[in-house]
């Protein structure tokens, strides 16, 4: 293990663990590694934190997930010989009372047989020690769950493990390729974040392939565990497509992008290449075309890729030829960072399979989502999707944000797709009227500002008190828990409530997504409710203060009694510093429990008096949001106007 793991297993910073070789001679020595970044051995490691009180305690998952972590053959490997235990037992012990399974498969039996893409190990090649916990963790948590908990942390970043795509980046795949209720493929499936997005949105069978054969076993058992027909096949997809000939719905895929030997000298005349041979230098064409020919007519293909694709000039002949016959139907520029290790903004092409008799439609759209956060662009990208794809024909013209570009004008001696290249530059009434208007805006925030400024008086020593955690207000009654709920946002119905999103919890704003009656309960919210996210940045605690709104996915709801627990108090109390670390997984996900964070115990009157002190926290902290978001604003079109002239510098 490294350093940084110690650290994270310790519950401290990279400085304290430096210290701590330093200071101590009897700290392990490295056992491998380089001088500047050493491993050491976790045996040894945890002994010598045991042996100076610095080993917290750890839950099932955290203690079993520590062990996988440090596996000699690979997190993979070992992860997959735990999951082949589990299935074991799913199968043996399938669930008695599950939440509503996608449509066509039959909770607690057997994947047809190839689903799994190689021979597990047996159960009897693990220690005995972690056999004790995995049976721990499934009596815990049902064998779905509990590799369900152990997934997430291998998708964690960390040694010997794959950078794994987001969920909120593969949830806006998934929506884009509206592949709920349907069969989805993914060519490329890493550890299957895809599929797993396709699952939560109620795909009927899911298919994959991967070059790894243990990220594709791994993909291969969470859908055996989930009950997801389906299968994940081992190979190149490029090389030897496993599904040849077999068409589906919507394909999702984000594939490994810049390979120089992907085997263009033996595919020159394949029959997935239906718009022209693929260039040997642009590669990421090829899966466009491959995900292409795996689609049924009408069906949508998304995919993941590298802004330079937009452009090269090497596949100028092959964006055009995609175009011309109606297949490219969009564009969309990300913001950068949405997926580890990339900084650049990717793009998403949305590709659909024209018949070959429809004539062309005349637009595509492209979409310039790089200058803000996923969370809150995606319900915009995927609206403006939706809007464009029930009505190809109907202009979309948003400044800066999104425009239907006639196919003719792209069809120009570049082709070039580049969405921030094809948007119109604001205009001088916007560079003028609305320069003033967001002047006016930003002094009027900012003039609220210090009244709302939170107090800074220092209470007395001693003042802390007692407190209780989550999980025991719970079993006291005091508190009640709902979720996570696994109902999936999907295409917006315009009679139906509103959904709370994860994105607007973050962003503090009102619910913004939609859900129909696919997706199994609808949990109203009422007033007073606090909601939590259950994968974020930081711990953030909401108190809902309008009803009518549905919970969505990946949020905790907490409802509080109101003769024992003020809400705004709780959300107050569960945002700190100690509860995110508290009820942090120690593996480096951001994913919470929060049955594990602490509340301050105090009588109803005391909580009303913190609990209206933490609203109007909440109050500044939306104010000083809006007020860098009008700022940032005011500084684009101040900087725009005064490059063309459209104002003048005093």
């Amino acid at each position: 293990m490294t350093a940084a793991e110690i650290a994270r297993l310790a519950g401290v910073g990279r400085a304290a663990v430096s210290n701590w070789r330093k200071r101590h001679a009897d700290f392990p020595a490295p056992v491998g590694g380089s001088a500047a970044s050493p491993e050491f051995d976790l045996g040894q490691v945890e002994q010598w934190l045991r042996d100076q009180g610095k080993l917290p305690e750890l839950d099932t998952a955290d203690r079993l997930w520590r062990h996988l972590a440090a596996a000699g053959e690979s997190p993979a490997a070992a992860l997959v010989a735990v999951g082949a235990r589990l299935l074991a037992r799913h199968r043996d012990h399938p669930p008695q009372d599950t939440t509503a399974p996608p449509a066509g498969s039959q909770p607690g039996t057997a994947l047809p047989a190839g689903s799994l893409p190689t021979a597990l190990p047996a159960a009897g090649s693990l220690p005995a020690a972690l056999l004790a916990d995995v049976d721990a963790l499934a009596d815990e948590r049902g064998a779905p769950d509990a590799f369900d908990e152990l997934w997430r942390r291998f998708s964690g970043p960390g040694p010997g493990r794959p950078l794994a795509t987001p969920d909120d980046l593969a949830d806006l795949m998934v929506g884009l390729a509206a592949a709920g209720g349907g069969t989805v493929l993914d060519p490329a499936v890493g550890s299957g974040a895809t599929l797993r997005a396709a699952a939560r949105a109620g795909c009927t069978a899911a298919y994959g392939q991967e070059i790894d054969a243990d990220l594709a076993a791994l993909a291969g058992l969470w859908l055996a565990l989930r009950d997801v027909p389906g299968e994940v096949r081992t190979g190149d997809s490029l090389r030897a497509d496993a599904f040849a000939g077999q068409p589906v719905d919507a394909v999702v895929c984000h594939p490994p992008f810049g390979v120089a030997n992907w085997g263009d000298d033996e595919l020159g005349h394949d029959p997935r290449w239906i718009v022209g041979t693929t260039p040997r230098t642009e590669p990421e064409l090829a899966w466009v075309q491959h995900a292409l020919a795996h689609l049924r007519v009408g069906g949508h293909a998304v995919l993941l890729m590298p802004p330079t694709v937009a452009s090269r000039r090497a596949g100028k002949r092959i964006r055009s030829e995609l175009l011309r016959r109606g297949h490219l139907r969009a564009v969309i520029a990300l913001a950068p960072g949405v997926a580890a290790s990339h900084g650049v903004p990717l793009h998403l092409w949305v590709v659909r399979r024209a018949a070959t008799d429809a004539p062309p439609p005349p637009r595509a759209l492209l979409v310039d989502a790089a200058g803000g956060e996923l969370a809150e662009t995606a319900p915009r990208v995927l609206a403006v999707w939706r809007d464009f794809d029930t009505a190809p024909d109907a202009e979309v013209d948003q400044a800066g944000f999104a425009r239907t570009v006639p196919v003719i004008e792209l069809l120009d001696e570049e082709v070039d797709l580049t969405p921030a290249r094809r948007q119109p530059a604001v205009g001088g009434e916007a560079s003028g009227e609305q320069l003033v208007r967001t002047r006016e805006r930003l002094a009027a925030v900012v003039a609220e500002l210090p009244a709302l400024m939170p107090p800074a008086i220092p209470a007395p020593d001693g003042a802390a008190g007692q407190f209780l955690t989550v999980g025991e207000l719970l079993r006291a009654g005091a508190l009640h828990l709902v979720g996570p709920v696994r109902a999936g946002v999907s295409e917006p119905a315009p009679d139906g409530p509103p959904v709370l999103t994860v994105g607007d919890v973050l962003a503090g704003a009102q619910a913004s997504g939609r859900i129909d009656d696919r997706y199994g309960q609808q949990i109203p919210l009422e007033v007073g409710d606090v909601v939590v996210p259950v994968v974020a940045q930081q711990l953030t605690a909401r108190v809902v203060t309008t009803a009518g709104a549905l919970l969505g996915r990946n949020l905790y709801l907490l409802r509080p009694d109101p003769g024992a627990l003020d809400p705004w108090f709780l959300a107050g109390q569960l945002r700190t510093s100690a509860n995110e670390k508290q009820a942090s997984s120690l593996s480096g996900t951001l994913r919470f429990d929060i049955r594990r964070a602490s509340v301050r115990r105090l009588g109803l009157p005391e909580q009303r008096a913190y609990g209206e002190a933490a609203r109007r926290l909440d109050d500044f902290e939306r104010a000083l949001r809006q007020a860098a978001t009008l700022g940032a604003e005011l500084v684009q079109l101040t900087a725009d106007g005064l490059a063309r002239g459209a104002i003048r510098p005093t």
